[in-house]
């Protein structure tokens, strides 16, 4: 990845910082983008600031420079500002990596607000295809080529109970990825997804979201649900951790990946073949 800049979204913690900084590490420039703010139809907390901060720091210790935007991946001009400022400072990307996601509340289906699945699908899904139109022109414009990698999940390939809002987006990524993948070949512009299983970041390690999997236990805990997320899996693990979909993710973005578009890797610990 040496000499690309690389666009991260939703990368002040988590995956998102994993991914930046396993690109930073194989060479790439970062330009980093997340909300940094509480979405209140949330049961979690969102990355801050300080986590951005954090982020910088770990890509700044790899060599490489990195600028970071707050931008809502439900805002186009947000986004839009944010790759202007990229562009500016680096003269093009050639990597994109649409990280930015929310698991949503966790309910059966007609338990939903409508406002709370939209909010979903705004995030997860038109979050990216925003991501996508803030940058794909700079990136035909430039003639570079490049990659696009989706971060989805396995939910994007089966169902889930009391998930509908969530697995309902990531199917729809699925969809979105094959499509640009025939848009953006003529340019040699690769588009992939990701599809990991549960990882260990903020998003699993909440009380909601034991509860989720814990359904039995009045206030279930870690542990309790280490047991749940252990019975997802072939290999003997609980989760996985964000570096290892960040390995996933140089990979596609990288030319070791230069022929293979249109793929959804699963980095699941075999929860797609139970």
């Amino acid at each position: 990845m040496a000499g690309r800049v690389a666009l991260v979204t939703g990368a002040a913690r988590g995956q998102g910082r994993a991914h930046a900084v396993r690109l930073a590490e194989e060479g790439a420039h970062i330009l980093a983008v997340d909300v940094m703010a509480d979405n209140d139809a949330l049961g979690y907390a969102l990355a801050t600031e300080e986590d951005m901060r954090e982020t910088e720091r770990q890509v700044l210790a790899t060599g490489q420079q990195f600028i970071a935007r707050r931008a809502d991946v439900r805002s186009q001009s947000d986004l839009d500002e944010a790759v202007a400022a990229g562009v500016s400072a680096f003269g093009y990307v050639d990597a994109v990596c649409a990280n930015a996601g929310v698991s949503g509340r966790k309910a059966p289906t007609w338990e939903l607000r409508d406002e709370d699945f939209a909010m979903v699908l705004d995030v997860n899904l038109l979050g990216a295809r925003r991501t996508v139109k803030a940058v794909v022109p700079q990136m035909i414009a430039a003639g570079r080529g490049g990659s696009i990698v989706f971060i989805n999940s396995t939910l994007g390939l089966k169902g889930s109970a009391n998930l509908s809002a969530y697995t309902a987006s990531k199917h729809g990524l699925l969809g979105l990825a094959r499509s640009l993948t025939l848009e953006l070949s003529p340019y040699n512009i690769r588009v992939n997804s990701v599809n990991p299983t549960a990882v260990g970041t903020d998003l699993l390690f909440n009380a909601a979201t034991w509860r989720n999997v814990r359904p039995d236990l009045e206030n279930p805990t870690l542990e309790d649900a280490k047991e749940a997320f252990a019975k997802l899996h072939q290999l003997p693990v609980p989760w996985i951790e964000s570096v290892d979909v960040a390995n996933a993710v140089l990979f596609l973005a990288s030319d070791e990946a230069r022929f293979i578009t249109g793929v959804s890797l699963p980095v699941d610990a075999g929860a797609l073949s139970l």
